[in-house]
């Protein structure tokens, strides 16, 4: 097992005898998984269509996740062709609430399917209609192509929530890693640019900020905990048209001027992650700013370690915890 390294956040466990805080060691669930994944080529190092492939793969090893009533497709009208979305219906009697997703990884890998999971156990855990969005992806469709897809699908699912069983007054933004940054991303937009209204925001370990200066935790966590510091740089290479581009608070949120009116906000950092910072000074600057925020850091977890509810105890806390917390939101 890794040794803690010693960092100082209010985060971490204190350890009032030593007068520091001591970061927790990685979780021994967790780092099985990085350890049966040491063979596996660093992402940055492949082609993108190997890496999407690799992506995929991973869930065959997943666990089956919660069951909901309703699983459907449709295509709507996006900003450049056919827009596909996965919408998942939980048990019980509507209208329920809206949450629209937007998946990770990195604005270049993952689809719809890897993460079913995610949708269906936030679907049932919350009790809510989960739509999913399957949003252009870099390198093919560069910034800012993402974020118009998900601004677009957001104010369809929220003119057109009687179809869905949802309750167009309760919509909600949630998704992990670069879903994240769609969802503050989208958070920011509808408050520029009229709505839709917006109750919350679920950021799980998002990217909020381009890899330079970068914070200090892309460098005590650059290599060796899942996502890297390289493979980081090698997403945002793809993603942006330039480099110049990072500046934009529609593609680094955290650089945004002013985040006052913005929708509640829950924003989950992982310890042994790049991103933790980042993350977490997201949050930081939205309670500033005025906007209800719970910010939590779960020790000993990487990057991605909600993919693993149901195979690892501290992703099914951290679930439960969120779905608790969209639940209040809703209500």
């Amino acid at each position: 097992m890794r040794l803690a390294k010693r960092l100082r956040h209010p985060f971490n466990r204190w350890d009032a005898k030593q007068g520091e805080e001591i970061a927790m060691p990685v979780d021994p669930q967790i780092q099985a998984l990085l350890d049966r994944g040491s063979g596996v080529p660093a992402t940055h190092t492949l082609p993108v269509d190997e890496a999407r492939r690799l992506y995929e793969a991973r869930v065959a090893v997943m666990a089956p996740p919660a069951e909901v009533a309703i699983v459907a497709e449709r295509d709507i009208a996006g900003p450049a062709g056919p827009l596909r979305l996965r919408i998942y219906t939980p048990k019980g009697h509507g209208p329920f609430p809206l949450m629209m997703f937007f998946h990770g990884s990195g604005f270049v890998l993952c689809s719809l399917d890897t993460h079913e999971g995610m949708c269906r156990n936030l679907a049932a855990g919350i009790g809510c209609a989960v739509v999913s969005v399957d949003y252009r992806l870099a390198p093919e469709h560069k910034f800012p192509a993402g974020p118009d897809d998900c601004l677009a699908a957001t104010r369809w699912a929220a003119a057109h929530a009687g179809e869905l069983g949802a309750d167009p007054l309760r919509v909600m933004l949630a998704g992990d890693s670069a879903g994240g940054n769609m969802a503050a991303v989208t958070a920011l937009r509808a408050r520029d640019e009229g709505g839709p209204a917006l109750s919350g925001q679920m950021l799980l370990y998002p990217v909020t900020d381009y890899h330079t200066p970068g914070t200090p935790s892309y460098e005590e966590n650059a290599d060796g905990y899942g996502l890297t510091r390289d493979t980081m740089k090698w997403f945002w290479a793809h993603y942006l048209n330039d480099a110049k581009e990072a500046a934009h608070p529609y593609a680094s949120p955290l650089r945004a001027e002013d985040l006052t009116g913005l929708p509640p906000a829950y924003v989950l950092s992982a310890e042994y992650d790049p991103l933790r910072d980042e993350a977490e000074r997201y949050g930081e600057r939205l309670r500033a700013a005025g906007v209800p925020v719970e910010i939590t850091r779960r020790a000993g977890m990487n990057h991605g370690f909600m993919f693993w509810v149901g195979l690892v105890d501290g992703a099914d806390s951290a679930m439960a915890d969120a779905c608790a917390w969209a639940r209040e939101k809703f209500r």
